[in-house]
């Protein structure tokens, strides 16, 4: 969730090395930034099949075409997911409100949270409903007219973490998964986090001991597909 403005962009990152970038897998797909009931779900958690998104523009300003275009370029940039977008609400298991900033935490409680005194933090925000058998579905609120930055960012982050990696840790100067970064542009960071989480050896329940085995040859073949 986006809680910082943004001013500029940041310069160019350094390549993080591999106990960072296992660090940012535990540290972000294991938990979750707001956790239902305080109870925190320390294991896997990714869709099992496609992912079916529905992108419903509230705004003044049309993004569907910005927001579906970085939806299809998902299937490019992560091996084992498969994205589209359907106008039928009842067949999507991803919903993306794009909204203004005054109907921002009015359309998370109609459409998120479902209840009309819900608190609605942050400046956007991402919410998964799932079990030890995968994502069942994922509601993100994107806010509009706060700027490019803004929105881009907002769009990015919200649907990645919708994605799985559902939490975010300060220390993560690389990744879109820290309120302190200003990164606007899908990160290569995060692109091997998102590619390692829908690796077929990393499954749905599995708990954050189970996975640590396997986890540096799942870089290893991520960070050889990813330049």
């Amino acid at each position: 969730m986006l809680c910082l403005m943004l001013a500029a962009l940041p310069a160019a990152a350094r390549a993080a090395s591999n106990a960072e970038i296992l660090r940012g897998f535990n540290l972000t797909v294991f938990g979750a930034e707001y956790a239902p009931f305080g109870i925190q779900s320390r294991y896997i958690r990714k869709f099992a099949g496609p992912v079916r998104f529905n992108i419903v523009n509230l705004a003044g300003r049309d993004r569907t075409a910005q927001v579906a275009q970085f939806i299809r370029s998902l299937n490019s940039s992560i091996q084992g997911i498969r994205t589209e977008t359907t106008r039928n609400a009842a067949t999507a298991n991803f919903n993306v409100y794009v909204v203004d900033r005054e109907d921002y935490v009015k359309i998370a409680r109609e459409k998120v949270y479902r209840r009309p005194t819900a608190a609605v933090p942050g400046k956007c925000l991402v919410r998964s409903v799932f079990s030890r058998t995968g994502i069942i579905r994922s509601d993100a609120v994107v806010v509009s007219d706060g700027g490019e930055a803004l929105f881009r960012r907002c769009m990015i982050e919200e649907i990645l973490q919708g994605l799985g990696p559902l939490n975010e840790h300060p220390t993560l100067k690389e990744s879109m998964f820290n309120d302190r970064t200003r990164h606007t542009r899908f990160t290569r960071f995060d692109r091997i986090i998102l590619n390692m989480l829908y690796d077929r050896r990393i499954h749905n329940g599995a708990s954050i001991e189970a996975v640590q085995e396997i986890l540096p040859a799942v870089l290893a073949d991520t960070k050889r597909r990813i330049r």
